[in-house]
């Protein structure tokens, strides 16, 4: 196949009614030459085109360059060889024919370093008298070939994949399209090159002096089976929080001021896990709504924080806020898990702006399709990166050490990791990347959690990524959500899930923690949202519903949306108080979302990613609620009783059997009628479970080595409209049963005051309620 490099001004596309451009005609640099198969040919010998209305392009000022070195790769300021500070730049570029760094002073004036060291693909050059603060990008100059998937284009400015800083927003505008976007015949635009200059349309990267050794640090490690995470968007928790100070509202600074921790560490969460803070754009489609993209997964700096996230503002000083923030979170016992999108980036489709991996070899970086003008997209965003390629993995390893190691982060949850572990095409568990992973001193022994599916063939795998890893359950949010709308006929599955997902995760090794349990998370609705309607309400969004699942397994508990009946908002409460209550009593790892805890509500949008206002912010003014306020307090009890019991966040999976000759079985089920369950009634139609927790037959040991003893339990849920009478299972069980919680009660600021329940008492259960109790072995047991 011929090779095209760039869109002469005398081309044109065989049998457009266009005829060839003038010179200086809008638009004339993009016109292509005519093939004989009605696609684009190569075109005449190129000569100069003026990119603008004909005015001559004049060329920017070189700056001086050393040769440098290729490692590290990015923007590293530095000492050079004769004791003059600057800026080594280490750009790896296989394919590419040039590589040019653009310096840009403040007004604007771009002075040009070009890179002519060239050491296993990577360009690389020292610019003496460059120091922090600078502004920066690159140029890439090669061939334009899309039939090859060969996109250079020396006219776009480019973002270095490894810079640690970024100062300014993309504008998509046509110029910052590799090809013409606006060229008239629409399916051949991707094969026309734009030259058009990108670089006042674009972010910059800025070099930044890092040198933080973080010897003043300490960090959490909390053990898995400790862990309780709370999912937030850094914008939106603090966005609204009125003991915030305005400025620092929505920023790293405002997540880190005492009023903010002082929330997380009342409710006695252990992580935060921060929605995606990597520099993202915004897409166009949203822009052109007057929306922005607000969640974030659409990254395009994979080793910089998020500069609208800075109240530092974005020359820089976004590193060092951000440091200080997880510094702060540190000292309050909280570990900080970064939410990572390494499955795609914001360049998009075939049709998607060159911003950063697409100027600079986009048949490495990213999987093309079998069209290689097009992708193969496994992410429903337009590309794949293509994890395969060693260079690719590099650059996402060397991103996920950097967040370690220099920015002090605890763990990573892997946006779509089904479409990391993809090897040629299919999800593969020994793929290169997951390999690596497991054989990193540095990313091995953090916390890594997978969402373990993609949107391309086979790639729902949840259960099925290796013993390192933990996994989204979205196994355990749509039983819990069914159990308690009534939607199960038996209650198999739901012992499955209340006590750690074995069948799921009992295999190599895993451990209970392997789950990650949720209900709700920030792709869906509420918790408030799920009791209070049946649908999605995503009209702000302006996609015409089209986006949002319709699956939502959602009971609007008899009216859709706000109402001022009292029954159906005291049944809402409840139900918010099942299902709270079933996270953080079920084995495994919760995970709450930040305002979950009291009452937060999205007007029933499910999938509010371009919702930058308060339909996502945390209202904060709902603490005050009374009809809200007593759902914090339940929630900083639930966390405190798993933290004061292990049998409640046991760390081995249940045997059902004694570990003892003297023990109970480890866990026992029963039935309303107070025996354990045989193996027909697993099978027979229920909405009512008790669940026993031995605490004398713990299935772990402490620290060394001796057996764990705690209290033993009884947690009883009964999902049914009417109440049911449940008796209490005798000896040896236990004698009498303590009441900690009883969800069918407003009040839950503290255990309910009520006499213990002798063995065998028959206890009415409110309807659509759960109850926990304390069992009392061998003391005398007051009736009640």
């Amino acid at each position: 196949m011929s090779e095209t490099r760039e869109a002469g001004v005398s081309g044109w596309v065989q049998g457009s009614p266009l005829p060839p451009a003038e010179p200086d005609a809008p638009g004339a640099q993009n016109a292509p030459a005519a093939r004989g198969n009605g696609t684009l040919a190569a075109p005449p010998a190129q000569r100069a085109v003026a990119p603008h209305g004909g005015r001559p392009r004049r060329e920017p000022p070189s700056a001086q360059v050393w040769p440098g070195s290729p490692q590290p790769l990015g923007a590293r300021f530095r000492t050079g060889p004769d004791g003059r500070t600057g800026t080594n730049f280490a750009l790896w570029a296989g394919g590419a024919e040039s590589v040019e760094v653009c310096l840009f002073a403040p007004d604007g004036t771009e002075t040009r370093a070009p890179l002519t060291e060239l050491t296993h693909q990577v360009w690389h050059g020292f610019v003496p008298g460059v120091l922090p603060g600078q502004r920066y990008g690159y140029r890439v100059g090669g061939r334009w070939d899309p039939w090859t998937g060969a996109r250079w284009n020396p006219a776009k400015l480019l973002l270095d994949p490894y810079a640690r800083a970024v100062d300014g927003d993309f504008v998509l505008v046509p110029e910052v399209y590799g090809h013409a976007r606006d060229w008239p015949d629409a399916p051949v635009a991707d094969t026309v090159r734009d030259d058009r200059d990108s670089a006042p349309f674009v972010p910059k990267g800025v070099v930044v002096d890092d040198d933080d050794d973080w010897e003043d640090d300490r960090r959490p490690k909390t053990p898995w089976s400790d862990t309780v995470i709370y999912e937030l968007h850094v914008r939106g928790f603090t966005r609204r929080h009125p003991d915030v100070p305005p400025e620092l509202r929505g920023t790293y600074a405002g997540l880190a001021h005492p009023a903010a921790i002082a929330h997380l560490t009342g409710l006695g969460v252990t992580a935060v896990e921060l929605l995606p803070v990597h520099q993202f754009a915004h897409e166009d489609h949203l822009e052109r709504r007057g929306l922005r993209n607000y969640w974030g997964y659409n990254s395009i700096g994979y080793f910089a924080p998020h500069a609208a996230y800075s109240a530092s503002g974005s020359g820089g000083g976004q590193v060092g806020e951000f440091k200080r923030m997880v510094r702060a979170l540190h000292a309050a016992g909280i570990e900080v898990i970064l939410d990572v999108v390494y499955n795609h980036t914001a360049e998009g489709g075939q049709g998607g702006p060159t911003l950063s991996l697409r100027g600079i070899d986009n048949r490495t970086y990213y999987r093309l399709g079998a069209d290689p003008r097009g992708y193969a997209d496994y992410t429903g965003c337009g590309n794949t990166l293509a994890v395969t390629q060693p260079h690719v993995l590099r650059l996402i390893t060397d991103s996920l050490r950097y967040w370690v190691t220099e920015m002090g982060v605890d763990g990573f949850r892997f946006d779509l990791a089904a479409a990391l572990a993809r090897s040629m095409h299919d999800v593969d568990m020994l793929s290169p990347f997951l390999a690596v992973i497991a054989q990193d001193p540095v990313l091995r022994r953090v916390k890594l959690i997978a969402e373990p599916w993609d949107v391309g063939a086979g790639g729902y795998q949840v259960g099925a990524f290796p013993p390192l890893w933990t996994e989204w359950n979205d196994r355990f949010r749509d039983t819990v959500r069914d159990f308690w709308r009534g939607a199960t006929e038996d209650v198999r599955d739901l012992g499955y899930r209340l006590s750690g997902s074995s069948d799921l995760y009992d295999w190599g090794g895993r451990r209970p923690y392997a789950s990650v349990n949720y209900v709700t998370a920030h792709d869906g609705f509420t918790l408030r949202d799920l009791v209070s309607h049946q649908r999605k309400h995503n009209e702000a969004n302006g996609e015409d519903g089209r986006d949002g699942t319709d699956d939502n397994r959602a009971w609007n508990c008899g009216a859709e949306g706000p109402t001022d009946d009292p029954a159906v908002a005291a049944l809402r409460r409840r139900q918010i108080r099942n299902l709270l209550s079933t996270l953080l009593l079920s084995t495994g790892v919760p995970m709450l979302v930040a305002g979950d805890e009291m009452g937060r509500t999205q007007g029933g949008n499910n999938n509010a990613y371009c919702q930058d206002n308060e339909t996502s912010w945390v209202d904060w003014s709902l603490l005050s609620d009374p009809g809200w306020a007593g759902l914090r307090d339940l929630a900083a009890r639930l966390i405190a009783l798993r933290k004061e019991h292990p049998v409640l966040r046991s760390g081995g999976f249940f045997s059902g059997l004694a570990t003892a000759p003297e023990g109970l079985r480890d866990v026992a089920w029963f039935g309303a009628h107070g025996r354990e369950l045989t193996d027909a009634e697993w099978f027979a139609p229920a909405s009512t479970l008790g669940m026993y927790l031995s605490g004398t037959d713990i299935p772990h040991r402490g620290a060394r080595g001796e057996p764990m003893v705690d209290d033993s339990f009884l947690l009883v849920v009964h999902a049914h409209h009417q109440p049911v009478g449940f008796r209490l299972p005798g000896m040896p069980w236990g004698a009498s049963y303590e009441l900690q919680l009883d969800t069918a009660q407003e009040a839950q600021s503290a255990p309910p005051r009520v006499p213990h329940a002798a063995a065998g008492t028959e206890v009415r259960v409110g309807a659509r309620s759960l109850r926990l109790y304390r069992a009392v072995r061998g003391e005398a047991a007051a009736t009640g």
